[in-house]
């Protein structure tokens, strides 16, 4: 006997075009204008933020950075999405929806400047500090989407991911747990076409990243990562369902890896001015000014205020004093016996003096 006992597809969706251009009937009926200008300024401030830390890094003030330029709006939107009590668990280019859910600046900078005292306030923002390890947030977030059902806690958990994460053990161990267990966890996929020199065609023969979830049981979409109200729209509809999910939003990369890649040694300037075309940020400022609720004058402000802002807390950070007892204080949620004699012997002998 042989009969057919799966068939699955994977949806694509883009409601804002390359223009400016709406979907109506796709538009979610919850944003309203006032809510895409502030994603639009939220989209500019991650932007105009990203650009300061990259300026600082090349002057040696700030260490290794990732750029996030070209991917605003796979932050800005799932930001929008999420609930005050929602729980982010970030990769390493995710200061775009810290900045949108609340971290103060100045930690965003004290971070880079190389103090794990800039990720002290990400309790205050429901979030797990920065991730380098490809794909080891993954167990993570899937155990605190598990504990949140464990304690009938309806936050759901956000976790993000590269495409070349994707390939890894603990990607697919991960989503395979929700699945199981019925977590409510949203799974990010940042496609951005390159894992460092590795190009999406190099990480799998599968059509789509989605359709990954497909083996672990659980719902995925692809949409247009270019589009803030796609991503928004895709976000929402997986939180407030409280069904784990994968959304894949394919978007590109157009900066370096990080501060220490060269991308011009493994793709051409052809391909990034394609994708240039694509930007997520002009294509909002497009809509906005169709509806003459955007113009020159009001992006000049915006970008001023948000310049005094970053500058404001460039300042303050290049002022903090390190306390060297914090890498001893904030390892593990309690100090065990072993680390607190550790920090008593080092405090003793003033080995940072």
């Amino acid at each position: 006997m042989q009969k057919q006992v799966f068939e699955g597809y994977v949806e694509y969706l883009q409601i804002m075009d390359e223009d400016g251009n709406i979907d109506e009937k796709l538009m979610p009926a919850e944003l309203s204008d006032e809510k895409i200008i502030d994603m639009y300024k939220y989209m500019l401030f991650a932007r105009n933020l990203d650009a300061k830390t990259l300026s600082l890094q090349r002057q040696g003030r700030v260490y290794t950075f990732a750029p996030l330029l070209g991917e605003e709006a796979t932050q800005i939107g799932v930001a929008f999405a999420m609930k005050k009590d929602d729980i982010l668990v970030p990769s390493f280019r995710q200061h775009g929806i810290f900045l949108a859910r609340g971290l103060p600046l100045a930690s965003h900078f004290i971070y880079w400047k190389g103090y794990e005292e800039g990720n002290i306030t990400l309790k205050g923002i429901n979030s797990t500090p920065f991730a380098v390890p490809v794909s080891t947030q993954m167990p993570h977030a899937a155990g605190i989407a598990f504990g949140q059902k464990y304690q009938g806690k309806n936050a759901s958990v956000v976790a993000y991911i590269g495409d070349g994460g994707t390939s890894e053990g603990d990607f697919y161990e991960s989503i395979n747990f929700a699945g199981v267990y019925k977590l409510s966890l949203v799974t990010i996929i940042e496609n951005n076409q390159w894992a460092i020199s590795m190009p999406r065609s190099g990480q799998t023969a599968a059509q789509t990243l989605a359709q990954k979830a497909v083996a672990a049981g659980i719902d995925c979409i692809q949409v247009d990562g270019n589009d803030v109200i796609a991503v928004y729209k895709a976000a929402s509809d997986a939180i407030k369902s409280r069904n784990p999910a994968l959304i894949e939003c394919v978007t590109y990369r157009l900066g370096m890896h990080t501060t220490s890649d060269d991308p011009t040694k493994y793709r051409t300037d052809e391909e990034v001015k394609k994708w240039e075309q694509k930007d997520p940020i002009k294509r909002v400022k497009a809509y906005l000014e169709k509806k003459n609720l955007w113009n020159d004058k009001l992006e000049s402000d915006e970008i001023q205020s948000q310049m005094d802002r970053i500058n404001k807390a460039v300042e303050e950070a290049e002022s903090f004093k390190p306390d060297p007892v914090s890498m001893f204080k904030n390892v593990y949620s309690f100090m065990p016996e072993i680390i607190s004699e550790e920090m008593e012997s080092a405090v003793g002998a003033n080995f940072w003096l």
